[in-house]
Formats: structure tokens, C-alpha cells, sequence
């Protein structure tokens, strides 16, 4: 990090000195790091920072290096900064607190509060149902707080895998009936009269746990507009295997509802029947980006498969 960065951390919490510098991960495809900053002199111990750097390479995981990918990358970052500096206070879920953000040449800094020192210290790579009802608790807050919110500054459609951002993956897709079905999976999720922001990319890896059960989330650069079940239904395949998820499909719903429901100023049954009907419709949707980016994909399943082709059926009536 150049010295730049440095006095904008300091001057950022008050800090006289920087005392360690650990990198927490590099960003996807090359585009930077996240570090815990120890800091001295400050009321606050560390911070987390997320230091965007436009990458010297090309390189992508899984093969993907194209135009596309790079300008929606690009794109990503400057949706969270904008999440960061004008949409995260208003938030009733919890996430870090943003400290600052600056724009050096061509490299960001965002600089967060420390969900670790903050009570929130746990990832997991496996939950039980108390975890899972936690974090559906959150994604109902976080719907709840921007329900008919304009997504100004953010994706107009929220998610990294929705299908106007992705014409290179459908084009790979295999799936003829998905395929041809795929605007049609797309047009309904976009035309539901029920929107809010969408946290986008709200997977399990995500999510902070606290001692106590409770939950905050990172992680902002697809927040956009959309059908919270898009989250609802991306955040499930994430952390449970299929048996799992068509066994609990009732109880998921039934307890984000709950939970949406206590978060709005009214009781909304016209939301709740429009968002229900579109579960498994988002669940397809991403099914379709799956197939498509990475067909040997170990969340490519027979009840994802199974829901797909229900949706496709009755979409095709």
C-alpha cells in the first residue's frame, strides 16, 4: 500500500501509526486485496480495508477473461463505493460501519469498521438451522429497509449472474429448453411489482457470526434493484445440498416471511404471494448462469434441475 493510502487510514480514525498489515484475501480475479490494519494512537484497533487495483494480468479462475468480465468488475466497485457513501446508513441489518472512501489514480479505498473486533469474529463453511434463520433474519431487514428504493448509483438489476450482464455464458449454455426460456426467467423476476435492493452475491462466505447467533454481512459490489428471493434463493444453495433444500424449502420460506413481515410498517399479503411464487423462478435463474459458466458445478443438481424445468413449463404456458 502507498503512502497515500496510509495518511488517508490515519487521518480516516485518528490514527498516528499503522501497527500491522494483514491480508485477509485477494480479490476475485486479481483486482485487489482486503487487509486488517492494525492502528495506534486511535479509539479503534483495527479496520478493514478493501484496496481496488486494476489487475497487471488477465487472469480469471475459471477461464473467463473477456471485455465483459472486466468492465463488470470495474462496474462492481464502483456500485459498492456508492452503496458505501450513500445507501449503508439507512440499512436495519447490520454491516460494517464505512469509515471512508477514497479514489487514488486508478485505485479505490474503502475503509471498514472491523466486524471481528465488532462481535461478529466467526465464518462458516456449514450452518444448522439457528445459523440459517439468523441470516434469513437479515436478508428480511435488509429487504425491508429498501423496499421501493431507486437503485441510483447501484446495478439497475442487482446480482453478479442476472442475464443481461451475462450473453457470453448463456451462449455456452447447453440447455436448449434453458436457454430459450432464459428471457422469460429473466422477465419475470424483473417485472414483479415488489422491489427492493437485492445485497446481490449474499452467499454464506458473507456472513459474520456473532457468539450469540447473530449475523452481519459484506461484500456490496452487486447490491441493485430486484426480488429479494433472488437472495433468499442464492443464499440457500450456498450452504445447504439438495436433499437439504428441497426438505426445508416450506420452513425457509415460512421463516423469512415471518420475519419480512415483522420488518415492514404493515402487513403486505400481496408482496408475500408475489415474492413466494418467484422462489423457485430465481432459483432458476441462477440455475441457467450455472449451467452456463461452469457446467461440472457441484450446486448443479437434480431439485435445482427439477425446479428449472417446472419453471420452464410454466412459464411456457
Amino acid at each position: 500500500m502507498n503512502d497515500y493510502f496510509r495518511s488517508v487510514i490515519k487521518r480516516a480514525t485518528g490514527a498516528t501509526s499503522i501497527t500491522r498489515h494483514e491480508e485477509i484475501q485477494e480479490l476475485w480475479s486479481g483486482y485487489g486485496q482486503i487487509m486488517r490494519i492494525g492502528l495506534e494512537g486511535s479509539d479503534i484497533n483495527s479496520v478493514v480495508v478493501k484496496h481496488v487495483q486494476t489487475p497487471k494480468s488477465d487472469y480469471h479462475p475459471r477461464g473467463w477473461n473477456t471485455d465483459i468480465g472486466h468492465q463488470r468488475k470495474l462496474k462492481s466497485y464502483e456500485v459498492e463505493t456508492n452503496w458505501y457513501e450513500n445507501y449503508s446508513k439507512h440499512s436495519n441489518a447490520r454491516l460494517p460501519e464505512c469509515l471512508a472512501v477514497d479514489h487514488h489514480e486508478d485505485e479505490v479505498l474503502i475503509i471498514l469498521e472491523d466486524l471481528d473486533t465488532a462481535g461478529y469474529p466467526h465464518r462458516k463453511r456449514s450452518v444448522n438451522w439457528s445459523e440459517i434463520d439468523s441470516c434469513l433474519h437479515w436478508l428480511a431487514q435488509f429487504h425491508a429497509s429498501f423496499l421501493g428504493a431507486s437503485p441510483s448509483g447501484l446495478w439497475e438489476t442487482g446480482t453478479y449472474w442476472h442475464l443481461e450482464t451475462r450473453p457470453q455464458e448463456l451462449e455456452e449454455l447447453n440447455d436448449q429448453a434453458l436457454k430459450e426460456a432464459a428471457p422469460l426467467i429473466d422477465k419475470k423476476l424483473n417485472d414483479c411489482t415488489y422491489k427492493t435492493l437485492v445485497h446481490g452475491d449474499a452467499k454464506l462466505a458473507n456472513f459474520c457470526f456473532g457468539p450469540d447467533g447473530d449475523v452481519a454481512a459484506v461484500d456490496f459490489q452487486y447490491v441493485g434493484g430486484g426480488c429479494g428471493m433472488k437472495d433468499v434463493a442464492y443464499f440457500i444453495g450456498s450452504c445447504l445440498n439438495e436433499r437439504e433444500s428441497e426438505q426445508y424449502e416450506s420452513n425457509i420460506l415460512n421463516t423469512y416471511f415471518h420475519y419480512l413481515q415483522a420488518e415492514l410498517d404493515a402487513p403486505n399479503k400481496a408482496l408475500e404471494e408475489e415474492w413466494r411464487s418467484l422462489y423457485r423462478v430465481a432459483w432458476a435463474d441462477f440455475h441457467r448462469f450455472l449451467k452456463g459458466w461452469s457446467p461440472g458445478h457441484w450446486k448443479i443438481n437434480s431439485y435445482s434441475e427439477r425446479i428449472t424445468q417446472q419453471v420452464i413449463h410454466s412459464l411456457s404456458r
